[in-house]
This record gives C-alpha cells, structure tokens and sequence, in this order.
C-alpha cells in the first residue's frame, strides 16, 4: 500500500471510529482485569484467614485456591468476549475502511 492510501486511511472516519471503539473497549477490560488480579493480591495480603477457610467441611479446597481458578476462568470469558467483538464489531469496521480506501484508489 502506498503512503496516499496510508493517508486515506487515517483521514477516513470510520478509522477513527474503530480506532476509538477498539481502545475504549480494551480499556474496560484491561480495568476489570487490573481489578480481579489486584482484588485477589490484596485478599491474600489482608485477609489470609478469609481465602484459608474451606468452603465444604470435608473438602481440602479453600476460598483461596476457588479465588485463584475464578480468576482464570474471568480472563478465559474476557479473552472470548474480545474475540467474538473484534471478530464482529471490528473487522466489519476495519473491511469498510478498507473498501472505502481502495474504492478511492481507482
């Protein structure tokens, strides 16, 4: 691609949109990420009885290592949710911005 459609590209703005969208939304779930992670960080430093407790009676399971899987199965779901969304919402956006692009090149 030449440095004109580049050019186009950056000026078209539907780029903008997507560029926007896609930031914001990477944003929102990079702060529930940082907010799982450092909630678990500060209830291992603060509350060390609490995650120790055994949920069931005869289990040798604590809240502490149920915090931990929940923690993976959050970032599993986010890490779909993006996927479906960029699969959806923002290649949509980025194949108009291409189109649009190289209709304006011929």
């Amino acid at each position: 691609m030449s440095s004109i459609a580049y050019a186009r590209i950056r000026n078209n703005p539907q780029f903008a949109q997507l560029v926007a969208a896609r930031g914001r939304f990477a944003w929102f779930l990079s702060a529930i990420v940082f907010i799982v992670f450092f909630s678990f960080v500060l209830a291992v430093a603060f509350a060390p009885d609490f995650l120790a407790q055994r949920p069931f009676a005869s289990s040798n399971v604590t809240i502490g290592i149920l915090a931990g899987l929940f923690q993976f199965i959050v970032f599993w779901v986010l890490t779909l949710v993006y996927v479906r969304r960029a699969n959806g919402e923002f290649d949509d956006l980025n194949k108009a911005v291409l189109d649009a692009a190289s209709r304006e090149d011929k």
